[in-house]
């Protein structure tokens, strides 16, 4: 009972090409009111991990494509997502090289459905903090709210649909609000690695934000141009700590 008191919640994306293990860890972790998105390769995972925006991820170190190891480097270069690695082994060589190569904790198998929740919660509780605004309704300024949790984006009200790439580089952008994002970031971040020398997709996907959220796609109020590196979201918390 004092588990479910930490209010503690998110979606979990799941690695392992055990579809037992992942049914395992799926029924526990929604037992306590997680959201689970699973993968079962490597590749996958960074697809996942691309598409959903999961708050958290467990990896398993051997998969038959692209070992654990691998893929957390990869997932290193393109997000910040906390980590946790999940082992068949006890070796402390894997431990040591995982929480090397980034990752938050590890786990050793077996484990019991109470130490992988309470890991679970841990982890979270350590690295949400930082993203916490991030979380919930966000208001922009009277005009533009965003929803991270429900995936919602409203200007003056009304709901604005945007496709999966759109969706996924305002997140990055908002997420670093205030700060330069630049063409690099963007393109690791949003489409993948691989489009690191794609810059186009940038600019293109830039425009169709601002059409959809600019009052004048023009003269932008919210995604702002830096010229030479990149694209900044205006850093609407401290307009609002200090003028409006």
């Amino acid at each position: 009972m004092a588990e479910r008191q930490d209010n503690i919640t998110g979606r979990i994306l799941v690695v392992d090409d055990e579809e037992r293990m992942v049914r395992f860890i799926r029924l526990n972790l929604e037992h306590d009111g997680f959201n689970v998105i699973e993968a079962h390769r490597g590749e996958e995972a960074i697809e996942k991990l691309r598409d959903d925006l999961p708050d958290l991820m467990i990896l398993d170190i051997m998969m038959p494509d692209i070992d654990g190891f691998e893929v957390l480097k990869i997932v290193r270069e393109i997000s910040p997502i906390p980590v946790i690695m999940l082992t068949a082994k006890s070796e402390e060589d894997d431990r040591v090289r995982g929480l090397e190569l980034g990752a938050d904790d590890y786990i050793t198998k077996p484990f019991s459905p109470r130490e992988l929740v309470s890991r679970v919660k841990a982890v979270l509780r350590r690295t949400t903090t930082a993203s916490s605004s991030m979380r919930g309704l966000i208001e922009v300024d009277e005009h533009l709210k965003i929803d991270f949790d429900r995936r919602e984006v409203f200007l003056n009200g009304q709901l604005v649909k945007l496709r999966p790439t759109e969706y996924r580089l305002l997140y990055h952008l908002v997420q670093n609000a205030g700060w330069v994002v630049t063409h690099d970031q963007i393109l690791t971040k949003v489409w993948g690695y691989e489009y690191r020398d794609e810059p186009h997709y940038v600019r293109l996907y830039i425009n169709y934000l601002r059409q959809k959220l600019e009052p004048d796609p023009a003269n932008p109020r919210y995604i702002l141009t830096e010229r030479g590196t990149g694209y900044r979201f205006v850093d609407f918390r401290r307009q609002k700590g200090g003028e409006a």
